[in-house]
């Protein structure tokens, strides 16, 4: 009876935590465009400090880049386990999903004091900040990410994650596949659409 309150459907066809899920991820996507809008609209205002295309290292963040994109793969695969109730590997793609985005983490983290080295702080420039605002805003979600797929992780180990808690999965998996996504734009944006010179 638990279980059927827990699963119960809104007139949408989804379960409530599913649809708050959404509205959330909705309300995360206003956040991303305006913080992606303010970018560009002062992308161009490096004053005295350096310019992207001086600072940028494209092949790297490129491979960072695709390592964020590949745990969206095995983050399926992880939910696919689950619900075929096979939680031997639903663990492992957990904790496989978890250190691919903790590496990506990582990048950004090497990224930004490689920045700093080189004179680019957060105040800088008018470019620099909302640089280091929306990657970091980024960079926070994807690391609360990583300790809500380590929770699960924890979770299954102590033998409290079944099949049964496939929505659970769902729902993170939701959370992280946004969190891949909003990367593309922003990966985009900054890096590969040509910056003002001046």
């Amino acid at each position: 009876m638990t279980n059927q309150t827990h699963s119960e459907e809104t007139s949408t066809g989804l379960s409530h935590n599913k649809l708050g899920m959404w509205v959330f991820l909705g309300s995360e996507c206003l956040l991303f465009g305006a913080l992606i809008s303010t970018y560009l609209l002062y992308r161009g205002r490096f004053a005295d400090g350096p310019a992207p295309g001086d600072i940028f290292d494209i092949p790297f963040t490129s491979v960072s880049s695709f390592v964020l994109l590949m745990s969206s793969l095995t983050m399926v695969l992880a939910l696919s386990a689950l619900q075929r109730g096979d939680e031997r590997n639903n663990r492992l793609w957990l904790l496989t999903t978890a250190l691919l985005g903790a590496v990506f983490v990582g990048g950004q983290v090497y990224e930004f004091t490689t920045f700093l080295r080189e004179g680019l702080g957060y105040t800088t420039s008018p470019f620099s900040s909302a640089f280091f605002t929306l990657t970091g805003f980024h960079g926070v979600h994807v690391s609360l990410g990583v300790i809500f797929l380590m929770s699960l992780y924890v979770s299954s180990a102590r033998g409290n994650l079944h099949k049964e808690r496939a929505e659970t999965v769902e729902l993170i998996g939701l959370y992280w596949h946004f969190v891949d996504i909003v990367w593309i734009f922003i990966f985009t944006v900054i890096y590969l659409v040509p910056s003002p010179t001046s």
